[in-house]
């Protein structure tokens, strides 16, 4: 009795222990695409750990529903469209966009046997893109359609994952599809499909941004920081070795060694990533310019209702925006 009255405590205290350590892991969102490459990067190449993070990645299918772990305080930090964070500010949440991630590549692409030449060819087909509400789609409807003259009404739109879109598209089960890299070009690769419109070309901005509250920003800045250092070194690695970069994040998009294409035989899984990486934009920072144009993207939520102020103000983006990080740095 006088044992197991002396082995209960400790063992209470173990438990404790345990659940300490395994709150001590910094946990970050991400969703399966090239823009979020840098946190699998950063993951697999050990520069979390080299910071002095012991990081779980998160994963998520939209950043409709990454966004909601943050505010929900599962999640310390995620890379994901800055919209999400106007959204939830909006409303009352304390959330801050700390850093950059990716400039928009978003193409979208067509089957060949669906006869549309250009975006003003989508009218009356089935386009798959992202969750409605999402960084991608508000560009989509705001930008993309309204410059050749088109509404949503126009055409039927579905919010899917981008994995599912590929399939879908692949499938047949829609005509055209408003893709991220990698899975743009795997299409290309393993469907009889064609890119029309490429945004970045036509309407560059910052797709994707790092997002964390308000009082993870408060209580743990320092791991942030630290978080934003891993992340910067992930990009100069696909920046500058993408190559080697590809080796460790391949496996995240195509499960298999290599790619059945249609017209290359079999392709290196590695090569597709590479050649993806290299078509991409990175970057750890927001510039003047690109805060202008995320303006630009909350204005036209505001238009189309999708951003709703309690007062009916215009939402300012810059209240959301903390750049602390990278001004220390002087990045």
């Amino acid at each position: 009795m006088k044992l197991s009255r002396l082995l209960i405590p400790a063992l209470a205290t173990l438990a404790m222990a345990g659940q300490a350590f395994a709150a001590d892991k910094f946990k970050v969102g991400y969703l399966r695409v090239m823009d979020d490459a840098q946190v699998i990067a950063a993951y697999e190449g050990g520069f979390y750990k080299k910071h002095g993070l012991d990081v779980e990645l998160v994963e998520f299918k939209s950043g409709t529903d990454l966004i909601k772990a943050i505010v929900g305080g599962q999640l310390d930090t995620g890379v994901l469209g800055f919209t999400n964070a106007a959204s939830w500010s909006s409303k009352g949440a304390d959330l801050k966009v700390v850093g950059g991630a990716q400039h928009g590549f978003h193409a979208i692409l067509v089957r060949d046997d669906a006869n549309i030449k250009d975006v003003a060819g989508l009218k009356g087909h089935t386009l798959a893109s992202q969750k409605e509400g999402s960084t991608a789609d508000t560009v989509l409807r705001g930008v993309v359609l309204k410059n050749a003259s088109l509404t949503p009404e126009d055409l039927t739109i579905m919010g899917v994952s981008p994995q599912v879109a590929v399939q879908s598209l692949v499938g047949g089960r829609v005509d055209a599809a408003f893709l991220f890299e990698p899975q743009a070009s795997i299409a290309q690769l393993i469907a009889p499909v064609t890119q029309i419109y490429e945004i970045g070309e036509v309407w560059p901005f910052p797709c994707m941004v790092v997002i964390t509250s308000g009082d993870i920003l408060k209580k743990n800045k320092e791991a942030v920081w630290k978080s934003l250092d891993a992340q910067r070194e992930a990009i100069e690695l696909m920046q500058e070795k993408p190559d080697e970069a590809a080796k460790l994040i391949a496996s995240y998009f195509i499960a298999e060694p290599t790619l059945k294409t249609l017209k290359h035989g079999d392709v290196p899984r590695e090569k597709v990533i590479s050649d993806a990486i290299k078509s991409q934009t990175f970057s750890a920072v927001l510039t003047p310019k690109e805060l202008e144009r995320m303006q630009e993207i909350a204005n036209i939520m505001q238009e189309s209702g999708a951003l709703k102020t309690k007062d009916g103000s215009e939402f300012v983006v810059k209240n959301i925006v903390d750049l602390e990080w990278q001004n220390t740095r002087k990045l």
